[in-house]
């Protein structure tokens, strides 16, 4: 093993890994963040690669992923590009704060960005270090290390990522895009651990890419815990474009004060195998999470969306539309927990999950979930999997559309209602562009960011 790399296959090597090489993983972190290491390694070992025999995991198997031989960074390594060359904007209209990530490490390229004053954006490992006072008392206050292998995993590996602070009364106008970035000259596994704290009434937006930049397979586990503070709005978009040899695992904890209001909207274009973990706890009176997720797959990918939303107190609001098109031999799943706890009265719950396949081989899963202990609510869930409309595609033939275009509109109006809820013309604008051209096979595999470049 040599300092910036080292090898493993499976649960124990993965143990054996971390203690075989202590001094290396706690170097440079704080106590508080190595002490969560030491009680996750032990969270890990119990529970095991998620494999179909966890509930959660029912319909994604990760041990096959966990099998290759990548290498892992446990420090900084460079990257022999010059990155930020490579996502020139194509879409002037949309102005955006820049920031790198390479194979889970905030980038070393980064330059300094204007924010209003007393907002923090870096690196975790930095901050960690020169401002502890603003990250010690959230960092891993929401991660699952107990039930859930991914968290546990994450929380015992992470060493960087990505700090995001907003004060009080502080409004951030110009969303911040963070550009994660896979690049290596071997098969390769990343760790990033993002916290991001939106002041009492501040307002905030972050757009997350995803993105494979080499041809080598990749599994990234990324996790970000998220604290929105009272009367305040926090936007969180996530684009997913990386190729079909990359594994993207990611879980989202999110925490909302009194009348907090999250978005939350994820578009999966390509990836081998996604698996995006969404926790939502509406914690304030008041609260609203309004959370949206597209994919489209075709050839062996494998999608996942499982969503987890816990109305902890009464008069909040849940929104959830999650939509899935699949061809060819493709497979997704959707599992939507609801749960209105008793003390949770006047509480609005609402989801949706609807699915198309395109072919006679793709396959979905759906699993809606709803829980409730009080009596004094509006909840409804539903999913629907099927085929094409046949009268709406005969009503746009009879109208003299070729039957190829009329399956294209009508793939593009599916996908909008999910698009339409982000609150960026722009990035609403590009997405719908990028869809269509995926539905025309003119995006087979895309190395760039679709929100900014072509």
């Amino acid at each position: 093993m040599t300092v910036n790399t080292a090898k493993y296959t499976a649960t124990q090597d993965l143990v054996d890994l971390y203690n075989g090489n202590l001094a290396m993983w706690e170097k440079d972190s704080p106590e508080w963040m190595n002490a969560a290491r030491k009680e996750a390694v032990e969270h890990f070992q119990k529970l095991g690669i998620p494999s179909s025999r966890n509930e959660n995991y029912k319909y994604t198997d990760l041990r096959k992923w966990f099998q290759a031989d990548y290498n892992v960074y446990p420090t900084y390594v460079e990257r022999d590009m010059e990155m930020r060359e490579l996502f020139k904007c194509n879409v002037p209209e949309m102005d955006t704060a820049l920031v790198l990530t390479a194979n889970g490490w905030y980038s070393h390229k980064n330059k300094a960005i204007a924010l209003p004053e007393g907002v923090i954006m870096g690196s975790l490992a930095e901050i960690a270090q020169s401002n502890p006072e603003v990250i010690s008392e959230y960092y891993n206050q929401l991660a699952d290390n107990t039930n859930d292998p991914l968290a546990a995993l994450n929380t015992m590996l992470a060493k960087d990522g990505i700090v995001f602070y907003v004060p009080n009364n502080v409004v951030v106008e110009q969303p911040i895009q963070i550009i994660n970035m896979l690049q290596s000259h071997e098969d390769a596994f990343a760790t990033q651990r993002n916290l991001f704290i939106i002041g009492r009434n501040a307002e905030a937006k972050i757009i997350f890419c995803d993105h494979t930049m080499s041809g080598h397979r990749f599994l990234a586990n990324n996790l970000t815990e998220i604290f929105v503070g009272e009367n305040a709005t926090f936007d969180f978009y996530n684009l997913q474009n990386q190729h079909n040899e990359s594994g993207n695992l990611t879980s989202t904890y999110v925490k909302q004060a009194a009348s907090s209001t999250f978005n939350s909207n994820v578009a999966t274009l390509h990836g081998g195998l996604v698996r995006n973990n969404l926790i939502v706890r509406l914690a304030g009176e008041g609260a609203e999470a309004n959370l949206s997720g597209m994919s489209l797959a075709d050839g062996k990918q494998h999608i996942d969306n499982f969503l987890s939303i816990n109305h902890e107190v009464g008069r909040c609001n849940s929104n959830q539309l999650y939509k899935n098109v699949l061809d060819d031999r493709s497979s997704g799943a959707f599992t939507g927990k609801i749960h209105v706890q008793r003390d949770a009265q006047q509480t609005n719950a609402f989801q949706r999950n609807a699915n198309v396949l395109a072919s006679e081989k793709a396959k979905m899963n759906t699993k809606p979930q709803l829980v409730i202990d009080a009596n004094d609510v509006k909840c409804s869930h539903g999913a629907t999997v099927g085929r094409i409309d046949e009268d709406a595609l005969f009503y746009l033939k009879s109208r003299g559309i070729n039957d190829k275009e009329a399956r294209l509109m009508l793939m593009l109006a599916f996908t909008h209602e999910v698009i339409q809820n982000i609150r960026v013309e722009s990035l609403r604008d590009r997405l719908d562009d990028l869809v269509e051209k995926r539905f025309r096979g003119e995006i087979s595999k895309c190395h760039n960011c679709a929100y900014r470049c072509g």
